[in-house]
């Protein structure tokens, strides 16, 4: 792969080389741009043609050059016989001026190290068409290589080298000496051009009637680039010295036959023997065999026949050659016509334009796009020609790629895009909208395709709008939705409010409803729809056109209305249109029609969204009520765990051991009540039990649950209030039983200490109970305090504002690091650790 690539650079840099050194110094460089080697052409194919531009204009140009370096190995004088040849040629091609000669566009320059001139752009030789390779650029050009001449090429081109001898035989009285492959060309457009006039002959009278000229005898010691080439000569120039207009048309037969041939002449020439050869060619000649003739249409083969005959008189001449039936072709005459457009007027011009599409099927791509284009667009220069030249332009744009289409046609459509006269020009364009916005680069649609539908919109004349909204929906599809809804869309609502065409505002309505899909929902709802309520108009037809779009939006599965709109702004308005006088009774059904559809879908949407809210109102209120049902069950999960706790404190026989020196409480006035919520107690202060004074159990306040019946709880007396001062520490001996099976009940995570240590020492025979411990057992209700249902919390215990709670199970029971006091025998306070940690244990 390096290998290739490296000798592609070297060959790149070689063929750069030489045309740099070549042309470099010539005087043509200084207003040419000289460009790539593109082939080969000339006597002995001497010329190499490079593509060019002119530099001031850019034109496009072929520049020919010769490399002197070619002729080095001659003598001086054969050098300059050369060189002299070359330059006559140039120069009598520079002066004749023909549509069947090649047009040089500036003259022969001569440099020390070439000759170079330019013409017209150029594609190759017939040479090289045909597969003569000489002093081409290597590799041989794809474009060059695989180039196949179509019928119908071959028999206009044939025609035109016909007539290019026609006008040198009768209007310049002129023979050119050296008709061959190598010195006809086809330029860009593929027409054949005749050039290498190193070697005619201008008659020597030739103001009389019959021209004579004079023959140069054949001499076989000159360089080949001082000879014609002899296998396309007549034998009577090298036999008998002589030459006429017969002479060329014998070269014509040649020419004729190595075109049907893949470029072989009649007869190979050896050219050290000429003489030889040529008395030989005669005797063939004059008994030519079929065989010969086989490879060439049937319906020219005698026409051949006779130009290749030995007797100069027998050969047609070039104007009864160009009449003959082999050229009546379609595709020659076609191509013929158009070469002769600059002699017909408008009239002739225009018929031919309109049945141009019946024959341009039937032409190869590579006619009609670089031979009947070109002259197609040659037209647009002409207002009044436009209407009959576009229709056929734009049908071989859909033969076209998007890259010839843009290469080729786009450029010249461009001015044509912003032409409003005549009428025929928009309705042509807009018909073919579909075929410009597909290939037409965005860019392009942008500035030069969509300006023109607009300007068709706003144009004043009514026929123009018709056919613009008539037009429009079928290549809506291709519009950029941007440019619609900021452009087009604005500007058709526009048509529809101002114009004072009826025709005009019903078209915009319907332009608007076939759009309608093209268009999202929301862009309907806000622009399309509160734009029916602007028409000032109340005609028939307006009013169905608006019912349409109404439809149309509420019927189609993209779109549709929102119930909120329905309810709001649609269904007014319809209402109302409804009953307008104007309407017969089919429209007026046809409104209601709508209006019932519009109704009954909003019910139901509606509906089902009620039925919708009040299905999750009832889940909701069944996911409450099993929450509830679910908090309920958790409660009465918590029963055991309190009766554990009223077990193990009723085993607890007694607490004689612990008695409370301080100064007891004050009771409560006999027959008095308590209200369950204290003013003189703030909210959040810490009350004391009657055992630990600052116990840090909260007391009642504003604001805290309903007090539970009980202790200081609702209305209560005294007879209910435990008397604090009646509590004595018993000095007797206790036993404790034995609990420490139950040490299994306690989690693992917790310092297991052993029940008999918790448990209190029992009473002495004959001690009561003492009310302070009547607090950890159930509360038992007031006899004279109502019941009341007291909110349960933690733990399944009931809150109230007195002691009827069991205060262990308030986490801010546990808050104080301090244990409860107790007295000792001495009347002083002692720690009772063991009970406190014991119960910290316990409870957590």
């Amino acid at each position: 792969m390096e290998s290739m690539l490296n000798k592609l650079k070297s060959t790149v840099t070689k063929v750069t080389a030489d045309m740099t050194s070549a042309v470099m110094g010539n005087p043509v460089t200084r207003e040419f741009e000289v460009g790539r080697h593109i082939a080969s052409g000339g006597p002995g194919m001497c010329w190499r043609i490079y593509n060019g531009t002119k530099k001031s204009t850019k034109q496009e140009v072929a520049v020919f050059v010769f490399d002197k370096k070619m002729v080095e190995k001659y003598q001086k004088f054969d050098k300059d016989q050369i060189i002299e040849s070359l330059k006559r040629g140039v120069q009598q091609l520079t002066r004749l001026r023909h549509p069947r000669l090649l047009t040089v566009q500036h003259p022969l320059e001569e440099s020390r190290d070439c000759l170079a001139f330019c013409t017209e752009p150029v594609f190759a030789s017939l040479s090289n068409v045909l597969g003569q390779w000489d002093n081409l650029p290597s590799p041989v050009p794809t474009d060059i290589k695989d180039y196949k001449l179509y019928d119908v090429e071959t028999k206009y081109g044939l025609l035109q080298i016909s007539e290019g001898l026609s006008f040198l035989h009768s209007g310049v009285k002129m023979v050119h000496g050296n008709l061959c492959l190598e010195n006809v060309i086809l330029n860009k457009s593929g027409a054949w051009k005749i050039m290498g006039f190193d070697f005619s002959i201008s008659s020597t009278n030739p103001s009389d009637a019959e021209p004579k000229y004079s023959c140069k005898e054949w001499e076989p010691n000159l360089p080949p680039l001082c000879l014609p080439n002899p296998e396309y000569l007549a034998p009577e120039y090298i036999l008998s010295v002589s030459c006429d207009a017969a002479s060329d048309m014998y070269s014509l037969g040649v020419v004729m036959h190595a075109v049907f041939n893949e470029g072989k002449p009649v007869f190979q020439v050896n050219k050290h023997d000429i003489f030889k050869s040529f008395s030989r060619q005669l005797d063939q000649l004059s008994r030519l065999s079929p065989t010969m003739l086989n490879k060439i249409p049937e319906e020219v083969r005698e026409h051949v026949k006779m130009l290749l005959s030995v007797t100069p008189n027998v050969r047609p001449d070039a104007d009864q050659m160009t009449k003959i039936p082999f050229f009546d072709d379609v595709g020659a005459v076609t191509l013929a016509y158009f070469d002769s457009l600059f002699q017909r007027d408008n009239l002739q011009k225009s018929q031919f334009y309109k049945n141009l599409p019946k024959v341009l099927p039937k032409l190869p791509k590579r006619v009609v796009v670089y031979r009947i284009l070109p002259a197609l667009a040659s037209e647009f220069v002409n207002p009044d020609m436009v209407p009959f030249v576009l229709p056929n332009v734009l049908l071989i744009a859909e033969e076209c790629t998007k890259d010839e289409y843009v290469r080729l046609i786009l450029p010249d459509l461009s001015p044509v895009f912003k032409q409003q006269e005549p009428v025929q020009i928009l309705l042509i364009f807009l018909q073919k909208m579909d075929l410009l916005l597909t290939k037409t680069p965005p860019e392009d649609i942008k500035n030069s395709v969509l300006p023109m539908v607009y300007r068709a919109l706003e144009a004043p004349s009514i026929q123009i709008q018709e056919l613009c909204l008539n037009i429009i929906p079928t290549f809506a599809n291709l519009i950029e939705y941007p440019s619609m809804k900021n452009a087009l869309i604005p500007r058709i609502k526009s048509a529809c409010l101002q114009t004072s065409s009826l025709a005009v505002r019903v078209n915009s309505l319907v332009c608007l409803g076939k759009i309608l899909e093209y268009l999202d929902k929301w862009y309907v709802i806000d622009e399309i729809l509160p734009f029916l309520q602007q028409i000032p108009s109340r005609e028939p037809a307006v009013l169905m056109g608006v019912l349409g779009i109404y439809k149309c939006t509420f019927s189609h599965k993209k779109l549709g209305i929102p119930k909120e709109h329905l309810a709001a702004k649609s269904l007014p308005h319809l209402v109302s249109l409804s009953i307008d006088n104007n309407l017969n009774l089919n429209q007026f059904n046809s409104f209601m029609a709508v209006i019932k559809d519009m109704l009954t879908r909003m019910e139901a949407e509606h509906k089902t969204k009620l039925e919708q809210l009040h299905s999750m109102q009832e889940q909701q209120r069944y996911q409450s009520n099993h929450s509830l049902l679910s908090s309920s069950d958790v409660v009465m999960s918590g029963a055991p765990a309190k009766d554990l706790t009223s077990c193990l404190l009723n085993n607890m026989t007694s607490l004689g051991s612990l008695s409370l020196t301080s100064p007891p409480r004050p009771g409560l006035i006999q027959g008095s009540t308590i209200s369950a919520y204290p003013s003189t107690t703030p909210m959040g202060s810490m009350a004391s039990n009657g055992y630990n004074p600052t116990m840090g159990f909260q007391t009642g306040g504003q604001g805290m649950r309903p007090p539970g019946p009980g202790l200081y709880g609702g209305m209560a007396t005294t007879t209910s209030t435990p008397n604090f001062g009646a509590l004595t520490h018993n000095q007797g001996s206790t036993n404790t039983p034995d609990m420490s099976a139950l040490d299994s009940l306690f989690t693992s995570n917790k310092p297991k200490v052993s029940l008999n240590q918790m448990a209190p020492p029992k009473p002495t025979p004959g001690t009561t109970a003492t009310p302070w411990l009547n607090q950890f057992g159930s509360a038992q209700p007031s006899q004279t305090a109502p019941m009341q249902g007291a909110p349960l919390v933690m733990g399944g215990v009931t809150s109230g504002f007195g002691m009827q709670a069991n205060p262990f199970f308030s986490p801010q029971n546990f808050s104080q690091p301090t244990a409860a006091p107790v007295m000792n025998a001495g009347g002083g306070l002692r720690h009772s650790s063991s009970v406190n940690n014991d119960l910290k244990d316990l409870f957590g």
